[in-house]
């Protein structure tokens, strides 16, 4: 295993869920992972975050494979941007938690402060525009259509641009 993957492992455990590291915060019972996963987080990461002890019994051996198949694992999407994604849904959710530790985890793959800054922003406009979409109650099929016209013009003019090379 790549050091740097064992360092993300830390910063992508937050989508987790989670406890809380604040002075005064409620500890967790205990650590609720089998023996096996809690061998393997330490493995990735040096140690079990006290925060995993807030999973419940049930869960907390299927959350630390989700995010290890899933976010760590190889997939279609690079990690850097799986990163990304992570960057903009935490500041979507306004989950200071996940933003901290996604932002650290993007920094690690390589991404600077103006990218962060556009993950940010483009969750945001997402965001904005969704809240047009549903409080204007647009027709779902309407907006398909569009859409469809819209991605077809865009095919067209990519097209007439490559045959232009």
């Amino acid at each position: 295993m790549r050091i740097r993957d064992r360092y993300a492992i830390g910063f992508t455990l937050a989508s987790l869920g989670g406890g809380d590291c604040r002075e005064g915060a409620r500890e967790p019972v205990s650590t609720m992972v089998s023996d096996q996963v809690h061998a393997e987080i330490e493995e990735y990461t040096g140690q079990v975050p006290s925060w995993l002890g807030h999973l419940s019994e049930p869960a907390a051996d299927h959350s630390w494979g989700v995010v290890r198949d899933l976010e760590l694992g190889e997939t279609e999407l690079p990690n850097r941007e799986k990163a990304l994604i992570a960057v903009g849904a935490a500041a979507a959710m306004n989950c200071p938690y996940c933003i901290h530790f996604h932002k650290a985890e993007a920094r690690l793959e390589g991404v600077g402060e103006e990218g962060l800054g556009e993950a940010v922003n483009v969750a945001a406009n997402v965001r904005y525009f969704s809240t047009v979409l549903h409080g204007s109650e647009v027709e779902m099929d309407d907006f398909e259509a569009e859409t469809g016209e819209i991605v077809d013009y865009i095919e067209q003019q990519q097209a007439a641009a490559a045959g232009d090379d």
